[in-house]
């Protein structure tokens, strides 16, 4: 039996503009029949309701043996490849829980969470307890299993990114100060795999941002009480603080207005302590982070707000706050392209 299930009108946007992403997108209604009836799915949206999606994948509602569960299709890419090999080593710990998984088309399901109810609309305490009580739980050290050896490792990123981001920064036309380059390529010489002296590898999550934090179904309770998991994990093995980068270029307008530099450091601090992390590290991971943020920005166009939100937080890291970029609280959230 044919099943029929709309794509979101975001998602056939986001990927008609490549060849690879047309071709992905023809072949999508004939993975989605196909997964179904390997694993005996059942749809489960109501009349005329729409699939969710992500930046990168189809999440459809479906009923698996009997349980509220999602189908979700990702668009192939370095990070859904090994999306299930994470999910596979937390076992529903700190993590959606994976009920089954396709390789070759990566499909899977997933347990279903409350979609609606993500952490982005938290107090930033109580987001700050329960995103530390997650990274401790996802920050599990490898073993024997298997799944660990598709894992990119941190490390050897930072050590390219010494080579990659002043190659960027030439060819985009230097878009930021010499210094703010430098200071990002510090990081990368003293915890990239040359310049490391210490640290543990576990497991990272490297976009646990809040929107990426949802609570289980039917639950009632109070926000600071509801049992959240992480989803859509881009798994690393490295600092675990390489994780905290995301929590702070999103929801800077949450920020204090008289002092945001300052707020966003004590944000870096607060959410590190939370993880029992070393906040000096993350300090370092997320000014790295978001130079590369910054250049991947630069080359692309109507994302000058996107560059500016990236330059103010990588230059407040640093402890120079650029001159010249829109005040914190104009800066935009992340996804929000320009229309001009």
């Amino acid at each position: 039996m044919t099943t029929f299930v709309s794509i979101p009108g975001d998602l056939q946007a986001r990927y008609s503009r490549t060849a690879e992403g047309r071709a992905w997108l023809s072949a999508l209604p004939g993975l989605i029949n196909s997964r179904f009836e390997r694993w005996h799915l059942s749809l489960d949206l109501e009349p005329g309701a729409q699939p969710w999606s992500g930046h990168g994948a189809i999440v459809i509602p479906v009923l698996y043996n009997g349980a509220r569960s999602v189908l979700k299709i990702a668009f192939p890419h370095p990070e859904a490849l090994v999306e299930r090999h994470a999910l596979a080593l937390w076992g529903g710990t700190g993590a959606v829980r994976m009920f089954d998984a396709d390789a070759a088309s990566c499909a899977m399901v997933l347990e279903r969470l409350d979609a609606v109810s993500c952490l982005h609309s938290a107090p930033l305490d109580e987001a700050r307890d329960v995103w530390g009580t997650l990274v401790r739980e996802l920050s599990i050290e490898p073993d024997e299993r298997p799944e660990w050896q598709d894992f990119e490792h941190i490390a050897a990123q930072a050590e390219r990114w010494s080579d990659e981001l002043p190659a960027e920064w030439d060819r985009l036309g230097q878009p930021f100060p010499r210094w703010l380059l430098e200071a990002a390529l510090e990081v990368c010489q003293t915890r990239g795999a040359v310049g490391r002296r210490a640290g543990k590898d576990v497991l990272v999550h490297c976009d646990l941002h809040f929107m990426n934090i949802l609570p289980h179904l039917n639950g009632a309770e109070p926000i600071g009480e509801r049992s959240y998991v992480a989803i859509d994990p881009q798994p690393m093995i490295g600092e675990a603080e390489f994780a905290v980068a995301p929590i702070l270029w999103n929801r800077i307008r949450d920020l204090s207005t008289t002092a945001p530099e300052l707020a966003l450091l004590e944000r870096c601090s607060d959410f590190s302590s939370a993880a029992g992390l070393d906040g000096e590290a993350a300090r370092e991971w997320g000014l790295v982070r978001e130079v590369e943020n910054a250049l991947w920005y630069a080359g692309r166009p109507r994302h000058e707000g996107d560059l500016a939100r990236s330059m103010w937080v990588a230059s407040t890291l640093a402890g120079r706050p650029l001159d010249g970029l829109p005040a914190a609280h104009e800066l935009p959230e992340p996804g929000r392209i320009s229309s001009n």
